[in-house]
């Protein structure tokens, strides 16, 4: 699924004949599909919107290879933007203190293959599979799904902040392909944004911007302006501590080929910051 929000409000669309909306489904080959899924990745609400204005209902699931894929569903006409559904007959969900999502049922897996020691760190004896993914459950059991619990950025004032909840709100700006939110052990949030390879050299062109590559773009003044703002927009909807409050727009895209990406396209944290560590020092400089 696309990660960034669309063009047109859902109002507009709703209000496009249905011929149109019908056109338009069937541009990207979904005119025959009656409910959609996604997973894996969290997906803006603007684009579940957007999908269900033209009529197709889009909504979200959630799980692991360690709970035979998935575990939470919502149904289509019940989904709840920004969360991932609720357990499958016979699972059971609960937090731990730590903000752990717990799953219990026949869903969860036996045991990693010939590995008993990770099995018994996965799986507790009361059945428990601790996830590693930080999460929430409202009155009606609906699940959202935060963070990764070894991602959390924990600053040297010691507040836990999702870099997750951070990057979505930098990566709703058009130009800002990809993003790293920094803070482990800092005493603030910084963030190596990467600009969207197919999207910066349009908003040059439209600009007047002429540029040779996307490190030329990358260091144009008129560019770094326009994502300072996208910055600002995005520390609006951000609490005082996760905030960003410097930033560096680097040269090239990551990719898997170069490294900074899984194959399921997820960031290699880890090797992003050892990776871009001289640029990160400057930033707290």
């Amino acid at each position: 699924m696309p990660t960034a929000p669309m063009r047109s409000s859902p109002e507009a669309v709703r209000a496009w004949p249905e011929e149109v909306r019908l056109a338009v489904l069937v541009r990207i080959g979904l005119d025959q599909c009656r409910a959609a899924v996604s997973g894996a990745a969290p997906i803006d609400p603007a684009i579940i919107e957007f999908f269900e204005a033209l009529g197709l209902p889009l909504t979200e699931g959630w799980g692991m290879s360690e709970l035979s894929n998935a575990a939470t569903l919502a149904a289509p006409g019940h989904a709840r933007i920004g969360a991932v559904g609720k357990a499958f007959p016979g699972i059971e969900l609960r937090i731990a203190d730590d903000g752990e999502v717990l799953v219990r049922g026949p869903l969860v897996m036996r045991g990693y293959y010939k590995d008993p020691d990770l099995t018994a760190q996965t799986i507790d004896a009361d059945g428990w599979l601790h996830t590693g993914d930080i999460g929430e459950l409202d009155a009606d059991g609906y699940l959202k799904i935060t963070d990764r619990k070894k991602e959390l950025i924990i600053t040297s004032g010691g507040k836990n902040i999702s870099p997750a909840l951070i990057e979505y709100q930098l990566q709703r700006h058009p130009l800002i392909g990809q993003a790293c939110a920094v803070g482990d052990r800092r005493n603030y949030v910084t963030a190596l944004l990467v600009l969207d390879p197919e999207v910066a050299p349009t908003w040059a062109s439209a600009h007047g911007i002429e540029a040779a590559s996307l490190a030329e773009l990358a260091a144009h003044p008129a560019v770094l302006a326009e994502i300072e703002r996208g910055v600002a927009e995005a520390n609006s909807h951000l609490s005082r501590v996760e905030q960003v409050r410097r930033f560096r727009v680097l040269p090239n895209e990551w990719t898997a080929e170069t490294g900074e990406l899984t194959p399921t396209l997820k960031r290699r944290r880890r090797v992003i910051v050892d990776r871009y560590a001289p640029e990160i020092d400057q930033l707290y400089a």
